[in-house]
Formats: structure tokens, sequence, C-alpha cells
């Protein structure tokens, strides 16, 4: 008796377990897709986070400031007080005082000064503790007043319409 042997059937190969090469270079593809993503997305919310941290200056009154002395830091803010009678200027600085509700603060200021600063004009300044906390560095003064300026200082006015 002569034994014949099954016939062959064809069968396909089996798939990879990960994939053909296509298949691979798709996945490679949207995985470094989703971390680029996930990289600019993180990268635009850190920026959006530190602009607008850096964009909001906090305002304090001297005591305010005073008071709040520990948390602030080195942190940039703005403090409010009025002018003091002492003003010194030191080279390229100025040295003076501002007071708020009873509380003195120490200024030393750097840059350019409003004309219309001096003692008695209540200020607002921008800058922050000095490293030992014992002065307030201010690079910005802004001179602070209100609708009855006019009245009580028409002199003023006239003379900074004259130089602009």
């Amino acid at each position: 008796m002569t034994y014949a042997a099954p016939p062959q059937v064809a069968v396909p190969p089996a798939p990879p377990a990960h994939g053909g090469p296509r298949q691979r270079a798709t996945l490679g593809s949207r995985r470094r897709l989703i971390v680029a993503v996930v990289i600019v997305v993180g990268a635009i919310g850190y920026l959006l986070y530190q602009g607008l941290g850096n964009a909001t200056v906090y305002f304090q009154t001297a005591d305010q400031a005073v008071h709040n002395r520990t948390s602030l830091g080195t942190r940039r803010f703005r403090i409010e007080g009025t002018v003091q009678n002492d003003i010194h200027d030191v080279g390229q600085s100025v040295d003076f005082e501002i007071v708020a509700n009873s509380v003195t603060v120490n200024i030393v200021h750097t840059g350019s000064q409003p004309q219309l600063f001096a003692p008695g004009i209540p200020v607002v300044l921008e800058g922050h503790w000095s490293a030992d906390g014992t002065y307030f560095a201010s690079d910005t003064i802004l001179v602070k007043h209100d609708e009855n300026y006019k009245t009580a200082h028409p002199d003023r006015l006239s003379q900074a319409g004259a130089t602009q």
C-alpha cells in the first residue's frame, strides 16, 4: 500500500509580535509627536506662569511691606508711602525715607527721579527688599497725586507744561 502525504496547505506567516516595519515606524512617529506636543505645551505653560507671575507686581503700603518683609524676601513689589524731609543724593542713588501709618521705611533709589519728587509727596516705589532687609532698593518712582493737586500746586504744572 502506498501512503500518500496529505496535500500541503499554504499558511500565511504569522505577523511579527510588534508589527511590521511600517507599523513600527508609525508607532515611533506617534510617540515622537506626543512627546513633542507635551514638551511644547509644557514650555508654553511655564512661560505663561513665569510671565504672569512676573507681571504681577504687588502693591503694599510701607507698614504692610514691613509686616510682610520675611514673606516678600527679595521678590519685586511696589511700596507706597509719603516721602519724608531728609532726601540725600549719594552718587548715582538717592537715600530717603517714606512713611505710611506711622511706619518708616529706608529707601535707596537708583535711577531717575520725577520732577515732582519732593518731601511730603506720596510715592509708589518699585523694587525689592535688600538682602539683609534693612532698606528697600528702588529703581522706579511714581509720584501719586489726586484731583486736588492742580489747585494746590499750579506753578509745578505750568513748569511741567513748559518743559514738554
